[in-house]
């Protein structure tokens, strides 16, 4: 199948990304201005713009809209804070559906905002990350469930962001792996990727794709020592992506394990996002062609395009009939 038959199945598809759906501030600051603080004495940032972009789960969402999808719509959890607000107002500026997040009063919405350089276009101040640290309520956690289980059937792909780095506070706790492992198993042919930075190994019957170095970090905690054909007998389900930067993908399936290889590509821009927009093109053109292979140099070639942009940047169809 050409690229061009893969990305006209798009506009045709449904997508639903559930997990960590974060916000991304990004905040630049005039140097000029750093006058001190009149109470403190310490110099300010004194911000002077603000661009604000779905993070995290938004990523690949962002990502999803841009190759043309014809739905995608996000489920995760917010505060009731400002930065929520921001939040939907990125998503739904990118025709993504923003109206099965679950409001929670008193939850920090994820968001990270980044401090850059207005002169310079550097980011070169310490990032400022407001995370929720606490286990989800009992009954934000059942709302997420009952919603997943309703509106799954309506989606050709369920793509998983479990980005938190830390124990608690993340939305894809134990019983939301549960139930994508009980949708896996009543619907085999439901595409479920799974996109985990710390805990890829305690997912179940579903596609995983980690990075190299999460791959081993999860195979060391598994059973002590590399090898991603025990983590995809232990995950037990159809495939296995382990990515690896310009270097590559390693697939694992029925058919064994095998290095695909990719055109490295010179001085990126910026790899932040990069692994959301492979995820997303890889798992479109998975669902379509039903091809592991196809689908990573697909979703190589996606975040080939990505990685010269700036922040998290997105591919559209014609940049990648372009390339």
């Amino acid at each position: 199948m050409t690229t061009q038959e893969i990305l006209n199945h798009f506009p045709k598809m449904s997508a639903l990304v559930i997990g960590d759906i974060c916000l991304d501030r990004w905040c630049r600051y005039d140097p000029a201005l750093a006058e001190p603080s009149r109470e403190t004495g310490i110099p300010r940032n004194a911000v002077v713009s603000t661009e604000i972009t779905p993070g995290a789960g938004g990523t690949v969402a962002n990502n999803l809209a841009a190759l043309g999808v014809g739905r995608v719509s996000v489920l995760g959890v917010t505060g009731d804070d400002g930065f929520a607000f921001e939040l939907r107002q990125a998503l739904e500026a990118r025709r993504i559906e923003s109206d099965l997040l679950v409001k929670l009063p008193g939850w920090i919405t994820f968001t990270y905002t980044k401090i850059i350089n207005r002169d310079t276009d550097e980011e070169d101040h310490p990032r400022l990350d407001f995370i929720p640290t606490g286990d989800l309520p009992e009954a934000a956690d059942q709302q997420l469930l009952d919603t997943l289980h309703r509106v799954a059937p309506q989606f050709d792909v369920i793509l998983v962001s479990d980005q938190a780095e830390t124990e608690r506070g993340g939305v894809v706790g134990r019983r939301v792996r549960e139930a994508l492992m009980e949708l896996a198993s009543t619907d085999p042919k439901k595409l479920i990727w799974v996109d985990s930075r710390l805990r890829p190994e305690h997912f179940r019957k579903v596609i995983v794709k980690p990075n190299e170095d999460e791959a081993a970090a999860a195979c060391m905690r598994a059973f002590g020592f590399l090898n991603y054909a025990e983590l995809r007998s232990l995950i037990d389900g159809p495939l296995l992506l382990v990515t690896h930067g310009g270097s590559g993908v390693t697939l694992i399936d029925d058919s064994g394990e095998r290095r695909i290889p990719t055109a490295k590509v010179a001085k990126p821009v910026d790899i932040c996002g990069a692994g959301d927009s492979f995820s997303a093109g890889a798992a479109l053109a998975l669902a379509v062609t039903g091809d592991a292979e196809a689908s990573a140099r697909f979703g190589d070639l996606v975040a080939s395009i990505t990685i010269m942009k700036r922040g998290t940047g997105t591919a559209s169809p014609a940049e990648i009939l372009a390339k």
